[in-house]
């Protein structure tokens, strides 16, 4: 019966994690007030196995999301977490992956786009696997998420993996939903940049040289009026 009731309860724990319309109060309580029972919490970035439009600029993402738990989030951890990044997922506490779409590839709800599904044991967590998505549709066409998306959904599952809950306050990084923060595809910029570089220098060049061709002209204009002026009697001028 007990084992039956422990279950339940992890069952339970698990749907209020995953489900993204569940939202508890402004303060809505995790598993527990401190789920880890040691420190420091090691994280394992899995930046190896990723989906066709991963980009490399959301490992850093997942750093600044760690670092802002780190500093103290949004102030209802009631515990200071200490993290550990390390480079093998055996005995890694939090593992971190990515995946080209929840909805496609776990069949999640639709407007999912991360997940922390924390394994507990005695009320504390011994592993915690954060499953992140690169994109999303947007109405019928699939858009890739830039950094600051990537960075707000990262935040957002950390918390989860520290053992809280959703907030019903919308500025509170544990709201349930989150808003589009960018639309800027970081594979296609990185692609991009270099072109940027050209067409950027190519205009500063045309700039430069419709300025120094501007400045000449008016060099030029000035010291033919001042010729001209010069030789040109005022006087006699004036009495025809």
């Amino acid at each position: 019966m007990e084992k039956l009731i422990l279950i339940l309860a992890t069952v339970l724990i698990l749907v209020a994690f995953i489900l993204p319309t569940s939202a508890g109060g402004e303060n809505s309580p995790g598993i527990s007030d401190n789920p880890w029972d040691h420190s420091p919490i090691t994280v394992y970035i899995n930046d190896e196995n990723v989906p066709e439009h991963y980009s490399p600029t959301y490992y850093k993402q997942i750093e600044k999301a760690v670092e802002y738990w780190d500093e103290g989030g949004n102030g209802h951890l009631n515990f200071d977490p200490d993290f550990k990044f390390v480079e093998s997922s055996e005995g890694a506490d939090i593992n971190v992956k990515w995946v080209e779409n929840l909805e496609e590839v776990e069949k999640a709800p639709d407007g999912v786009a991360g997940y922390c599904r924390p394994y507990v044991i005695d009320g504390k967590y011994v592993r915690a696997d954060i499953v992140l998505e690169v994109g999303n549709y947007q109405g019928y066409s699939w858009q890739q998420y830039g950094d600051a998306n990537m960075y707000a959904i990262a935040k957002h599952e950390f918390g989860h993996a520290l053992g809280l809950g959703h907030s019903d306050d919308r500025n509170d990084i544990m709201y349930p939903e989150y808003e589009m923060r960018d639309n800027i595809n970081p594979l296609l910029l990185e692609k991009t940049r270099p072109y940027l570089f050209i067409i950027s220098g190519a205009v500063m060049a045309v700039l430069l040289f419709l300025g120094i061709s501007w400045k000449r002209h008016k060099k030029t204009r000035e010291s033919i009026e001042k010729e001209v002026f010069d030789d040109w009697d005022i006087d006699e001028y004036g009495k025809n």
